[in-house]
């Protein structure tokens, strides 16, 4: 096999499992959402629980390398804390251990499986949840398929004369052993291919006891670099937190040990004669040892990296809270015209996304409605920001108005985020597959929807000035507004009923979607009421509980 095909095999099973790590990564995102951010927060309350989840799921995804990466990618989003993504991490490094035992058996094959159960399931409806489960599978299948051709072209270089050469030149030094081995693990983003291969060569005698395990030590080490160089985050420094601490902690233990590799070897042979089954012995200690100690110091540690990599502040981020100060918390009266301030921003926000998915259905341009989903972003971190900031002010300090404000302003934004979400999982999903199937809505379809958004952003403007006005009358008038809404739905349906009659397939799915996109544009509008009429009716005594007025 020529070099050249060599790299370009290896450099497609690298590509693989990348592609795999991805599709795994955006396929959980998308199936929890919202919830994901509980839902890891509850997984990962304590570091112990954090080390086996991070065991757990690289057990399950065969490869530390893909734990590392979603890991980093999640940190860098937020949904995980730096203290327990450290322990998942430790966790990942011991899971690669348990993966070498089980590759002794042919895990590869339950990867056509796993691929098709997921493209099962991705052929669903794409709102469904089973639909974006159906990507992790297939992301799942593929990152073993890339593993086991890594592993496969690993092997046919067992017994290269050229290797033998360079092993036998290297192995006087332990420190060129680590070198070698971390740059072997880093091109093909596999420790578990690397230490395998260590193993192989150690059991036919190409290597000597101690240098396997400094080339143990350098897969260990290999492993921890492609999170760092391929990790989330861009330019933003604190994304690299959770990638470089785990670098620096791989780079320590391994300082730490190389230096003791005669006695340890002399040690793990003693006990263990076979070859193989010391340089896995080894791998496993390692890396046990390593969380041992570092699980106690996460806490320092972590605080020590965000001093190292601080938050960069992009001014121009729309994300970012422009009035929430921590000095104002002082007073709450202050702070609540702060939050309130702020939570007018989201407003605003919801408004440019109405307007995108208004010109991308215009348009029919897809680039636009992928613009307006990264909204929905910017909704969800001034959302977690506004409740954070509330939810630390004094309770004490605020007397029965301020606590009746407080849970205005929480209502708003609930509202406003969840109607956020609806465009996001609802709206936009229902677009998309307009613009994929290529159909066409007709001239009054078209003119319904454009009307529609229309008053629904009219709508969101005078709920953002009842927030601030708090005028029972301009509450009614927004909520006498549900009946202009629930009047196009039927009349939509009406119209989708009799396209079904004229056989009409095209025309019947386009009605359909247009139908769909109604009764979003409906939740939506629901939201915005729910915001900011609502609150004001209940106070007067004109919203019923049947919100009936």
């Amino acid at each position: 096999m020529s070099l050249f095909v060599s790299l370009i095999d290896l450099a497609g099973a690298i590509a693989l499992l990348l592609w795999g790590t991805h599709m795994v990564q955006t396929g959980v995102q998308r199936a929890f959402g919202s919830k994901l951010r509980s839902i890891l927060g509850s997984a990962l309350r304590t570091r112990f629980r954090a080390f086996l989840a991070g065991v757990g799921v690289t057990a399950v995804l065969q490869s530390s390398t893909a734990t590392g990466l979603m890991t980093a990618g999640f940190a860098a989003g937020g949904l995980v804390a730096l203290v327990p993504a450290l322990a998942v991490m430790l966790g990942a490094n011991v899971g690669t251990t348990l993966i070498v035992q089980v590759l002794s058996f042919d895990v590869v094959l339950i990867s056509p499986a796993l691929i098709l159960i997921g493209m099962v399931m991705f052929r669903n409806d794409s709102r469904t949840q089973a639909h974006d489960l159906g990507r992790v599978f297939i992301g799942l299948g593929l990152v073993l398929l890339a593993l086991h051709q890594l592993l496969s072209l690993m092997t046919v270089y067992e017994n290269s004369l050229i290797l033998s050469m360079l092993l036998s030149a290297v192995s006087a030094s332990w420190f060129l052993d680590v070198c070698l081995a971390a740059l072997l693990t880093w091109a093909a983003h596999s420790s578990v291919a690397i230490v395998l291969l260590i193993m192989s060569l150690a059991t036919k005698g190409v290597v000597p006891a101690d240098a396997a395990f400094a080339l143990v030590l350098g897969a260990n080490l290999g492993t921890a670099i492609n999170p760092l160089v391929e990790g989330a985050g861009g330019d933003d420094p604190a994304a690299k937190r959770l990638p470089f601490g785990n670098l620096i902690g791989r780079i320590l233990g391994v300082a730490a040990t190389v230096n003791f590799l005669g006695p340890i070897s002399h040690f793990m042979t003693s006990i263990e004669p076979t070859s193989a089954r010391a340089v896995a012995d080894f791998h496993t200690l390692f890396n046990l040892v390593v969380a041992v100690v570092s699980l106690p110091l996460l806490g320092p540690y972590a605080s020590l990296l965000r001093r190292w990599l601080p938050e960069r502040v992009d001014p121009a981020d729309p994300a970012r809270p422009l009035y929430l100060d921590p000095a104002a918390r002082e007073t709450p009266i202050v702070a609540l015209g702060a939050a309130s301030r702020e939570a007018l921003r989201l407003a605003d926000v919801l408004e440019e996304m109405l307007q995108g998915v208004n010109a991308g259905l215009a348009k029919g341009d897809r680039r636009l409605l992928v613009e307006t989903r990264r909204r929905e972003d910017v909704l969800d971190k001034l959302n977690i920001a506004i409740k954070a900031y509330l939810t630390s002010l004094d309770p004490e300090e605020l007397n029965a108005t301020d606590h009746r404000r407080l849970n205005e302003i929480l209502t708003f934004t609930m509202n406003i985020e969840q109607a956020g979400d609806v465009v996001d999982r609802n709206f936009l999903p229902h677009a998309s597959k307009r613009l994929k199937r290529g159909l066409v809505f007709s001239e009054e379809e078209q003119k319904d929807l454009t009307a529609m958004i229309g008053r629904l952003s009219a709508n969101l403007k005078t709920a953002a000035s009842l927030f601030v006005t708090e005028d029972p009358r301009t509450a009614r008038l927004l909520v006498d507004e549900k009946v202009a809404f629930r009047d196009a739905e039927s009349k939509a349906t009406a119209s989708h009923f009799n396209r079904l009659r004229d056989s009409d397939l095209q025309a019947a799915q386009a009605s359909s979607i247009h139908l769909d996109l109604l009764r979003d544009i409906k939740l939506i509008n629901s939201h915005i009421i729910a915001a900011a009429a609502y609150p004001v009716l209940e106070r007067t005594g004109a919203l019923l509980p049947s919100r009936v007025t």
